[in-house]
């Protein structure tokens, strides 16, 4: 006769083999699955050295295909040499170099960046940029106040969130406090992860400024995500 204690004990066994696979074991969770593995990137996106500050290489392994710097047919053969083209949805810039071709680059835009869409000119363009914090974002973040404009802004160089390269976009002469500008992670591109603007790897940033054209156009596509993204907020602009 079973005694009590011994009925217990059996009756857990019993109803953990109920929830165990076939041959008594319990299931093995699903393995995880390994990360990407990509090819080596281009020799372009190696440490540059010959800038004011040393621009790191971007490491192997880090950034998809579809976001190196490439030369694609032009989605828009209407356009002139110069226009640049911002899809938000899939985190690609173009330069359209003529009817038949552009320059295809990797970015990642401002978590409410989906907000501002349109047309924009191209007004001028800055190496190594100054980041002057406007007075409203101070109000925000009270802490940005020693890089107030009236306090000169941040010193360019590593740790500036504009990076190696800046683009300035202005709307019927107002500065519209958009910047296309460098200094993206790797992991953002393709990716809705800044407060508004545009960011580039600081390698294609800065080719991106080379190739650029004064007062060429820049078209920001309406995204067609859901809008369900908080005001925007221009976390990397600049005031002269």
């Amino acid at each position: 006769m079973l005694n009590r204690r011994l009925f217990l004990a059996l009756s857990g066994s019993l109803s953990l083999s109920a929830c165990a696979a076939p041959g008594g074991f319990l299931r093995k969770p699903d393995p995880v699955p390994p990360p990407p593995q990509y090819p080596p990137l281009p020799a372009f996106y190696q440490a540059i050295w010959d800038e004011p500050y040393p621009v790191p290489a971007i490491p192997e392994g880090s950034v998809a295909p579809e976001f190196w710097r490439q030369e694609v047919a032009n989605p828009w053969p209407e356009h002139p040499r110069g226009t640049i083209v911002i899809d938000p949805d899939v985190g690609h810039l173009h330069f359209v170099e003529n009817a038949e071709t552009a320059l295809r680059y990797g970015v990642s835009v401002g978590s409410a960046g989906f907000d501002w869409e349109g047309s924009a000119r191209l007004q001028f363009t800055r190496k190594w940029p100054r980041w002057k914090v406007p007075a409203e974002m101070i109000k925000r973040q009270p802490e940005l106040e020693p890089y107030s404009v009236a306090n000169g802004g941040m010193d360019p160089g590593p740790g500036n969130p504009l990076g190696a390269r800046a683009l300035y976009l202005f709307q019927n002469g107002i500065d519209t406090l958009y910047r296309i500008h460098g200094d993206a992670a790797p992991w953002e591109l393709g990716k809705a992860v800044s407060s508004g603007c545009i960011r580039m790897l600081n390698q294609d940033a800065i080719d991106l400024y080379d190739r650029s054209v004064h007062g060429a156009t820049v078209i920001v596509l309406p995204s067609r995500k859901p809008a369900s993204l908080p005001p925007a907020e221009v976390a990397a602009s600049e005031t002269l």
